[in-house]
C-alpha cells in the first residue's frame, strides 16, 4: 500500500550516512536509501534539502539512471530475514549486499523495524516480542557493520513512531476499549515501539564508542508523532486516528479487507475503498501510513534538529513550505 505520494514504505528506523568532516555538508552527488516505506513518505525531507530523487535498484532491467544514487528499499521490508509469511523477501542485509558494489562518496537513508514489531504481534505474545527485540538490533547491527566497511561514516538515525497509533493495528488488537491508551491507541504497541527505541538509542550510543571515527545521531520520530497526534487540532488537522483513504466509517474508516484504491465484494455488495474530500483534515492516511500533510509536519519537525541527539539544528538550514 502506498500512500498519496511517491513514497518509499514503513518507518521505524532510519539512518543516514554522510562523508566524515567538520560539519554536515548536504552537497553530495548521491544517495543510497535503505528501508520500507515510510523513508522520508513525500520526497519532502530531500525536497527541502535539495537532494535528489531515486531510482529503483530493481528498475536496473529497464534504463534508469544511478548517477545520484539508488533506492534499495522494499515495501513491508524487515530488518529480520525474511520467513514464508513475509510480506516483502528484500530485508536488511538483502538490501546492504545489493549495496556493496556501490561505493562512493554518498548520502545513504535507511528506515527498518517498523515492520519487524507490527508483524511480530499476530503470533506472540508481549513478552516474547519484547525478547525478539535484541535479536532484532542484533541482525541490525551486523548490516550496520557491513555498511561501515564500505565506508559508511556519519549516521542519521530515526527511531520507531507510536504503532499502536496506526489504525490497522487499532481494528486488530483494540477492539477491546481496556486495550487502549487515553489517545485511543493500542497500549502494547506503543510500549513495545518504547522499549524498542530504548535499546536502539542504546546501540547508537555502543556504536558511536565502537567507531570512533563515525558520528551516529539519534532523531526521536517517536515523539514528534506522538505530539501530533496529541495536538492534532493545534497544527490544523480534524483526524488523528481515522484514515483518509479506506472503508468502513467513522471511528477509523479502515478495513483490512479492502485497502485504500482497492474495490471488493463484501456481503454481495461492491465497496471501494476511497479517499476522503479534504485530505489535509487527516494524519493517517490508508491505515499503515501517514498522510502527506502529517509526514510534511514530521519533516519539518525533523528539520529542526531539536529532536537529535546530539542536537544540529545550527546545521540544518532547511525550511519547508508550512501550513502549520
Amino acid at each position: 500500500m502506498a500512500p498519496e505520494s511517491s513514497v518509499l514504505r514503513i518507518i521505524a528506523l532510519v539512518f543516514v550516512f554522510l562523508p566524515l568532516t567538520d560539519s554536515i555538508n548536504f552537497k553530495l552527488p548521491a544517495i543510497f536509501n535503505f528501508g520500507d516505506s515510510n523513508s522520508d513518505t513525500g520526497e519532502l525531507v530531500v525536497d527541502a534539502m535539495d537532494l535528489p530523487f531515486l531510482n529503483a535498484y530493481l528498475d536496473s532491467i529497464s534504463t534508469p539512471s544511478f548517477h545520484k544514487g539508488c533506492n534499495f528499499a522494499a515495501a513491508g521490508s524487515t530488518i529480520e530475514p525474511p520467513t514464508a509469511q513475509a510480506v516483502s523477501p528484500f530485508s536488511f542485509r538483502v538490501q546492504v549486499a545489493q549495496f556493496v558494489r556501490f561505493k562512493a562518496r554518498v548520502l545513504r537513508l535507511l528506515a527498518k523495524g517498523q515492520n519487524d514489531l507490527a508483524g511480530a504481534f499476530y503470533s506472540k505474545i508481549f513478552d516474547q516480542i519484547l525478547a525478539l527485540i535484541p535479536l532484532i538490533l542484533t541482525e541490525f547491527e551486523t548490516g550496520i557493520k557491513i555498511l561501515y566497511e564500505q565506508g559508511a561514516r556519519n549516521f542519521w538515525v530515526h527511531n520507531t513512531g507510536p504503532l499502536g497509533c496506526l489504525a490497522q493495528n487499532i481494528a486488530k488488537f483494540g477492539t477491546n476499549q481496556s486495550s487502549l491508551n487515553e489517545l485511543g491507541c493500542v497500549s502494547k504497541h506503543n510500549q513495545a515501539a518504547k522499549a524498542f527505541n530504548l535499546h536502539f538509542h542504546a546501540l547508537c550510543k555502543k556504536l558511536q564508542s565502537r567507531y570512533t571515527d563515525s558520528n551516529f545521531t539519534y532523531v526521536d520520530i517517536y515523539t514528534i508523532q506522538s505530539n501530533l497526534i496529541a495536538n492534532y487540532s493545534k497544527f490544523g488537522f480534524e483526524q488523528p486516528i481515522m484514515v483518509c483513504c479506506g472503508y468502513g466509517g467513522p471511528p477509523l474508516n479502515y478495513d483490512s479487507q479492502i485497502g485504500c484504491g482497492k474495490t471488493k465484494v463484501l456481503n454481495g455488495t461492491t465497496m471501494t475503498a476511497k479517499a476522503c474530500d479534504d485530505r489535509s483534515e487527516y494524519v493517517n492516511w490508508d491505515g499503515i501510513h501517514y498522510s502527506e500533510a502529517a509526514n510534511q509536519y514530521v519533516s519539518s519537525e525533523i528539520l529542526t534538529g531539536k529532536y537529535s541527539d546530539p542536537p544540529f539544528s545550527d546545521k540544518m538550514p532547511f525550511l519547508l513550505d508550512l501550513k502549520f
